[in-house]
């Protein structure tokens, strides 16, 4: 077993006692333990599990470390990258049709509404596809770039349906997507691509399935 995997039994044991060279270890031998698969001298310390952080989240990395190789693949087992995508694409439109009212009623493009449209996707990734490995990072940052986008594009759609007084649906219908990238060049600043930029790490960072340091260990001494 790796010292990962030993610290997970030693952090809840009555047993355990800190060494400032050694970091944890055993009351009993004074040492670091060097037990396989199960330790004879291991005392849950309740008190301990009790104490443990229920609020503070950890992401992919970190659960690797803190839970046991087939409770790692019974998570993975519970992923769905196609309902993810879906989700974040809808929430993504929904984002971005938002972001295009506030622009168009407003007057102004809010940049900073980019942020909270890459969270929005990615929180929706994560509430529905579970996702753990990294490739739903990379769809939600993909999917939070594309809705900004479609955000953009539907605020220029807004703008040109009001200062023409037609309809927004009319103008959708009108508008000459050839010149969409003209446009939108047009009128882009170098804070956008920052927005956009933060946009897609946010939808990177929470389309992951998250888990406080109590919540693992519940699911890895929680019964097959």
């Amino acid at each position: 077993m790796t010292r990962q995997e030993h610290l997970k039994f030693c952090k809840v044991c009555i047993n355990k006692d800190l060494n400032l060279k050694k970091g944890i270890v055993c009351k009993l031998t004074g040492d670091i333990a060097d037990f396989d698969n199960e330790c004879e001298s291991y005392v849950l310390d309740e008190a301990e599990v009790a104490k443990m952080d229920n609020e503070v989240t950890f992401q992919r990395g970190e659960i690797n470390t803190r839970i046991s190789q087939e409770k790692l693949d019974a998570l993975k087992a519970e992923q769905s990258l196609p309902a993810a995508i879906f989700a974040g694409v809808f929430v993504g439109i929904l984002a971005a049709m938002v972001w295009a009212f506030i622009t168009v009623t407003t007057g102004y493009k809010i940049g900073i509404v980019a942020i909270g449209v890459g969270a929005a996707v990615g929180l929706g990734m994560r509430y529905f596809g579970k996702g753990i490995d990294s490739i739903y990072g990379i769809f939600g940052a993909i999917i939070a770039i594309i809705s900004c986008f479609v955000g953009d594009l539907l605020s220029i759609i807004g703008l040109i349906a009001d200062a023409e007084s037609l309809g927004f649906f009319e103008t959708l219908l009108l508008f000459d997507y050839s010149q969409t990238f003209n446009v939108i060049k047009e009128i882009a600043s170098p804070m956008d691509f920052i927005f956009y930029a933060i946009a897609a790490a946010e939808g990177y960072k929470f389309s992951f399935r998250n888990f406080t340091e109590k919540e693992l260990y519940e699911i890895d001494n929680s019964k097959s």
